[in-house]
């Protein structure tokens, strides 16, 4: 943020960290997805409608997605994004249990983050949000256990 001037859109991927147990969904090593969206009207309705777009286009039909709250560090308020089920199509099934499936955390930049870069407070607004890349695989190709991206077993690499 410090090496741009408002407005902008910031698009970039890189591996990521974090400290979870590993299971068929979560990893401790993944790639991601981010993007920073700061103009003076950025909204959540904003993002909801570039996540909605962006699904239905990689997915390849209509896709719908809630938000629920949730915390992440320099964004207020901040949430979790779920879409509909791309297996069952919102009916519950043993890929999302509820109809939907989680797919990225956003959030409203937090206007001390703002403060820090060096803008003036209230000015100007962004949108935070995250995809995990191996997620998206895994949904669009019916993959049923992240660790398989990590395993280097050729017979599943090669299937692509």
């Amino acid at each position: 943020m410090e090496k741009h001037t408002p407005p902008f859109r910031i698009y970039y991927e890189g591996r990521a960290f974090r400290h979870e147990a590993t299971d068929a969904t979560h990893g401790v090593e993944f790639h991601q997805i981010e993007t920073l969206y700061v103009d003076k009207n950025a909204s959540v309705a904003n993002f909801k409608y570039i996540v909605e777009s962006f699904l239905s286009t990689f997915f390849k039909k209509d896709m719908k997605v809630r938000l629920r709250p949730a915390y992440f560090p320099f964004v207020e308020p901040g949430f979790e994004i779920d879409m509909t089920c791309i297996r069952c199509g919102g009916k519950k099934c043993t890929l999302c249990t509820t109809g939907w499936v989680e797919i990225a955390g956003v959030g409203m930049v937090n206007q001390a983050v703002f403060r820090a870069a060096g803008y003036i407070p209230g000015e100007w607004k962004g949108i935070a949000f995250a995809f995990g890349v191996e997620r998206l695989a895994m949904l669009k190709y019916n993959i049923p256990d992240l660790r398989l991206f990590y395993s280097g077993d050729l017979r599943f690499i090669e299937q692509f």
